[in-house]
């Protein structure tokens, strides 16, 4: 086929590696919290989070919510979305997960998580249910994407890290389903 057709064989090989791919992970568990606190550390203008629960960060790192205190304060502009527990979408994750309930629980853990952030200024905090197909944890010009794969929890499924080369790649491609959720996802109000 590439004797008829040469092009073939460059347009190929030009899609087998992007240069905005920095390194992929067999398994979430593989990478060290501290990767994602470092990227967070770093973010000087954009942190944007988007998952269900994705608690094993406040587990793994209780300082969480200080850093992002501390990086709203420096100007960043942070957006977390997070499971609507109540969702349809969340309820069938659990089921295909075969977590059962767990999953709604673990949404509400991690609103209860970043609670004490709702009102700091340059935060924002939203509920979500669409369907999941990919966590996204943003900072600036960087990506860290969970891809999830039904039947599959999150913390076993790949991880690809990108770093934004040019406009149009994928990290835009992320980075613009990260909006179009956020669109739809509800403000969280403090209670009382």
């Amino acid at each position: 086929m590439h004797a008829l057709w040469p092009a073939l064989r460059q347009a190929r090989a030009a899609r087998a590696i992007s240069p905005e791919l920095v390194a992929l992970y067999d398994q979430r568990v593989d990478i060290p919290v501290s990767a994602f606190a470092d990227m967070l550390t770093q973010a000087r203008e954009h942190i944007d989070v988007l998952v269900y629960a994705a608690v094993f960060l406040h587990e793994a790192y209780p300082r969480l919510n200080e850093l992002l205190r501390e990086r709203a304060a420096d100007g960043c502009a942070i957006r977390i979305a997070v499971g609507d527990a109540e969702s349809e979408n969340v309820r069938a994750r659990g089921q295909e997960e075969k977590f059962g309930h767990g999953i709604e629980s673990r949404c509400q853990l991690a609103l209860m998580h970043y609670r004490p952030l709702i009102g700091v200024p340059g935060i924002d905090i939203r509920t979500h249910g669409t369907t999941l197909y990919n966590s996204i944890y943003r900072a600036d010009d960087q990506l860290l994407v969970n891809a999830h794969v039904w039947g599959v929890n999150a913390y076993g499924a790949p991880v690809w890290h990108l770093r934004r080369s040019g406009e149009g790649g994928m990290f835009d491609t992320y980075a613009e389903s990260f909006n179009a959720v956020w669109s739809t996802a509800t403000p969280v109000r403090h209670e009382g």
